[in-house]
């Protein structure tokens, strides 16, 4: 019976023994955890050997980002040996900037407040940084436009207290930019916020049912220019203080632009405001020389960009740096300072 005893217990040691063995046999050669996002972006090319760039523009014909996008595509195929771009359509900025970070798109037109937030992970990204993002250049300013009619009252901020202020469509950019923007003039509580889209806000101006309205759109804007063939009509201006205000409160991807006089009718004057910049993203892992042909393409081609829509005419590459708010490209930086442009060592 003892013996019986022992043998068990010696029995059981061996398995013991065994199954440590095969334990310590599992735990050096267990894998590690695979990534949540793969290392690295796929980079197609097609037959004879060019990149496939796709470029996210916005969201289809009557939008900015595309008559400039997919003209920048067609610039890049006529001019480029390495690159063939096709410019295609998106939800804009917040859908490009994810599209970038997913390895959907390998450029994009984004809004530059947006590539703030989504390379500190914010808002809409809360959690989830795009730290895929680089920076080509800022395009453009797309500014805040306070529109009135030329007949109205109202001159400056302090006037559109207890006024009918269209802010953008309810859960719109817009509309968040409007409250943010009015919040830190301290007349956000003293207006009538009014909510429509574009469209609806310029019949509203032009029958009096409205006394201002706001939007965030590059100029000359279309849907300005649908009032003021109406009614003529001026811009109030963003004063210094509202954007120190701005920028202290942590927006500093806010830039003062001044629109040019008669930009629309009855606007007589020049109006200081504030912009954010339309920004040329494209994704980390883009060779070098790609982004290097992509930078110089751009700039030396800018007359046929205004082909597709003004606006492109103010692409200017020493104001590239206005409002950036992700790292360069490596291949960017090469082409400025060949051209003798100081890149500052953050953008880098």
């Amino acid at each position: 019976m003892r013996s019986k005893v022992i043998l068990s217990l010696m029995l059981a040691l061996a398995i013991g023994v065994a199954l440590a063995g095969c334990a310590g046999e599992q735990t050096q050669t267990k894998p590690e955890k695979t990534p949540e996002k793969a290392e690295g972006v796929k980079l197609p090319k097609t037959e004879d050997g060019k990149y496939i760039v796709t470029i996210y523009t916005g969201s289809g014909p009557g939008s900015v980002y595309f008559a400039v996008g997919s003209m920048f595509a067609k610039v890049l195929n006529k001019k480029s040996e390495l690159i063939e771009a096709k410019g295609v359509t998106s939800g804009a900025s917040v859908a490009n900037a994810k599209a970038i970070g997913k390895g959907e798109a390998l450029a994009a037109i984004i809004q530059n407040d947006v590539t703030y937030y989504a390379w500190n992970g914010k808002f809409q990204f809360e959690g989830k940084p795009v730290k895929e993002l680089r920076g080509i250049g800022t395009l453009y300013p797309e500014p805040v436009q306070i529109v009135v009619r030329a007949d109205s009252d109202i001159y400056t901020l302090e006037d559109l207290k207890g006024k009918k202020v269209v802010v953008g469509a309810a859960g719109s950019g817009v509309a968040a930019t409007a409250e943010r923007v009015l919040k830190a003039a301290g007349i956000w509580d003293d207006i009538e916020p009014v909510y429509q889209t574009f469209s609806e806000a310029a019949q509203s101006l032009v029958l009096g049912q409205v006394d201002a309205e706001f939007t965030v759109i590059a100029y000359p804007a279309p849907a300005i220019d649908q009032i003021a063939v109406k009614v003529p009509v001026r811009l109030i201006p963003i004063p210094d203080e509202v954007v120190q205000k701005l920028h202290d409160e942590g927006y500093p991807f806010y830039v003062k632009v001044v629109v040019p006089a008669n930009t629309y009718n009855g606007q007589t004057e020049d109006v200081q405001t504030i912009a954010v910049k339309a920004t040329l993203a494209v994704h980390k892992d883009l060779p070098d020389e790609v982004v290097y042909e992509m930078t110089k393409i751009l700039y030396e081609n800018i007359d046929e960009l205004a082909k597709a829509h003004q606006v492109a005419k103010q692409i200017d590459m020493n104001r590239a740096f206005e409002g950036l708010m992700i790292p360069l490209h490596p291949g960017a930086v090469k082409y400025y300072e060949e051209q003798g442009i100081k890149v500052p060592e953050e953008l880098k």
